[in-house]
């Protein structure tokens, strides 16, 4: 188990999860010569006492909630090894002059926001939503506003990532509480002053579970202004292409992170009943963590390249991109494989002809991550059309005389 909180002595099993589990996640397969690293100003495992202030707000900086339901840092906290965020009745109606206008609360709600703006990368996050119909979610957004294609207009973004409830109910958005839902919304204000949300089609991964049941992890990858992909547990990716009629590459403005619980409006979704907020058992988000990725060249040096060691994120591998290589006949193979380290390693390529015998050997250094390369071999032994040979790859850790071999595979190479 990898923690243990007060609540899971009385459900022995349903919190934890492996170590190996948790390397099995992460973002899918960099495009050639790329590598994935971690960010770290928008990942972190939460296992400390207290919010990371250096990382996160413990309240939304320019939204109070949506009455009923208000933002207070009271109901944000790290323990267990997880940020909760928890959902409770405030006893009385309390009023909030907000936004030209008064509104009413009695729902306490929680919201966590990343103090830095991020863009194209790898974002997911390992989360139990409450077993209420209070919101648990994990998105990006813009604030403020940026000026559009006609100069009097202008527009915001919003992807989010995920969005749930906990439990079902005689209300419209039932289907809420199961799966996973992202939406990304282009925010366009035309020159008349009216407000459009223009969406993308929705991308939706069935399940038969209650997103309060067990610890989900929800995944997206912002490939550029046009397009995302989404990720649910281990199922294959669901793409996103982004509106574009009034910008045709509309999502071109750095987001922050939004981890939030709150609530939503009948019909759609019902309110949170006090029996329910008032039961620890039910009225806590949990989230496990929070992981972001980018890309860079898979030589190019990165200044955070210490996370992947500290979290031993990966389980270190080296995975060639097929089975069986067929290249033409020539005296250099370039030979495409993906490796995954969580420090500075050494990538030794074998080649072997089809009688067993050693051809050559070569190596390079490789840097932390989950990179994407092209390994050039230039045999000093003319090899022969229509030949069989075998090549072996080894994931070594550095150092002069060190035979230890933590991965490695092989491919079958045919010369045409």
């Amino acid at each position: 188990m990898k923690k243990i909180s007060v609540l899971i002595a009385l459900c022995f099993g349903l919190f934890g999860h492996s170590q190996e589990e948790s390397k099995s996640y992460g973002p899918p397969k960099p495009p050639m010569g790329k590598r994935w690293v971690m960010n770290p100003d928008f990942s972190d495992e939460f296992n400390g006492t207290e919010l990371d202030t250096t990382k996160w707000l413990d309240h939304h900086p320019t939204w109070i909630g949506r009455p009923p339901g208000l933002f207070l840092a009271s109901q944000v906290s790290v323990a267990d090894g997880y940020l909760q965020l928890k959902g409770e009745h405030m006893g009385k109606d309390t009023i909030v002059h907000a936004y030209g206008k008064d509104q009413t609360f009695n729902i306490a709600g929680a919201a966590v926001v990343s103090k830095k703006k991020t863009m194209f990368g790898y974002y997911e996050c390992r989360v139990k939503a409450a077993a209420t119909t209070m919101s648990t979610t994990f998105w990006l957004s813009t604030v403020g506003s940026f000026q559009g294609p006609n100069e009097c207009d202008s527009y915001g973004l919003e992807l989010d990532i995920h969005e749930s409830i906990g439990r079902e109910g005689d209300f419209d958005g039932s289907y809420f509480a199961s799966g996973m839902h992202s939406n990304a919304h282009f925010w366009y204000n035309d020159c008349e002053g009216k407000r459009h949300d223009y969406r993308a089609p929705q991308v939706r991964f069935e399940d038969e579970r209650l997103t309060s049941e067990n610890f989900n992890v929800y995944g997206a990858w912002w490939k550029d202004e046009s397009e995302a992909s989404f990720y649910y547990n281990h199922r294959l990716p669901k793409h996103q292409r982004f509106y574009d009629k009034i910008k045709k590459k509309p999502f071109d403005q750095p987001m922050y992170m939004r981890l939030v619980s709150e609530t939503y409006p009948f019909p759609w979704i019902e309110l949170p009943g006090k029996e329910e907020l008032a039961d620890p058992s039910k009225n806590v988000v949990y989230y496990d963590w929070v992981r972001a990725y980018e890309l860079v060249d898979v030589a190019g040096n990165y200044p955070n390249g210490n996370l992947e060691k500290e979290l031993q994120r990966y389980a270190e591998s080296v995975i060639f991109d097929e089975a069986v290589l067929e290249l033409p006949k020539s005296k250099a193979l370039g030979i495409p494989l993906s490796y995954k380290a969580n420090e500075n390693r050494l990538l030794v390529m074998e080649l072997w002809d089809g009688g067993n015998k050693k051809l050559m050997e070569k190596s390079m250094e490789v840097l932390p991550g989950y990179g994407h390369l092209t390994f050039d071999l230039h045999p000093k032994t003319a090899l022969k059309k229509g030949g069989t040979y075998r090549i072996t790859a080894k994931l070594r850790p550095l150092g002069q005389g060190v035979k230890k071999v933590l991965d490695t595979n092989t491919l079958m190479l045919y010369l045409r």
